[in-house]
C-alpha cells in the first residue's frame, strides 16, 4: 500500500515538473526609483438614476448671442467700405456661435467674424460678408438704414 502511496506521489512530481509548479518566473528589473502603478480595467459607472432631473437649458441661443447691430458712423462706414455688419454681441458667445445667429437669423453667409470686447463690457462683433451678399441691402433689411 505504501508502495502505491509512493508510485503515484511519484507520478505526480513528474506532472508538477512537466506543468511548470517548481519552475522560478524571473524578477521583473525596475531601473526608475519611482513606481508607476500600471493602468487596469476601469469600467464606466452604471448609474441606477441620473444625478440631474432635465437637462439644462441652453441659455445662448441664437436670439440671445446677437443683442442689437451698431448704428454709429463708423459701423455705416464699415458696411459701406467693407462689406461689414457691426452687432453687439453677448460676451460669452464665441465667434462660431457668433456666425452661425448671424447665418440663421438673417439667411446670410458670412467670410469671418472679428470680436473685441469694448471699455464697458460689452462684446462688439464685426461681420464680414460672403462676397455675393452686399452689406448695404443686407443692413435695408434688418432696419439698420
Amino acid at each position: 500500500m505504501a508502495a502505491d502511496r509512493d508510485c503515484s506521489r511519484n507520478q505526480q512530481g513528474e506532472k508538477n515538473q512537466e506543468a511548470g509548479v517548481h519552475s522560478h518566473k524571473k524578477k521583473k528589473i525596475r531601473t526608475s526609483p519611482t513606481f508607476r502603478r500600471p493602468k487596469t480595467l476601469r469600467l464606466r459607472r452604471q448609474p441606477k438614476y441620473p444625478r440631474k432631473s432635465a437637462p439644462r437649458r441652453n441659455k445662448l441661443d441664437h436670439y440671445a448671442i446677437i443683442k442689437f447691430p451698431l448704428t454709429t458712423e463708423s459701423a455705416m462706414k464699415k458696411i459701406e467700405d467693407n462689406n461689414t455688419l457691426v452687432f453687439i454681441v453677448d460676451v460669452k458667445a464665441n465667434k462660431h456661435q457668433i456666425k452661425q445667429a448671424v447665418k440663421k437669423l438673417y439667411d446670410i453667409d458670412v467670410a469671418k467674424v472679428n470680436t473685441l470686447i469694448r471699455p464697458d463690457g460689452e462684446k462688439k462683433a464685426y461681420v464680414r460678408l460672403a462676397p455675393d451678399y452686399d452689406a448695404l441691402d443686407v443692413a435695408n433689411k434688418i432696419g439698420i438704414i
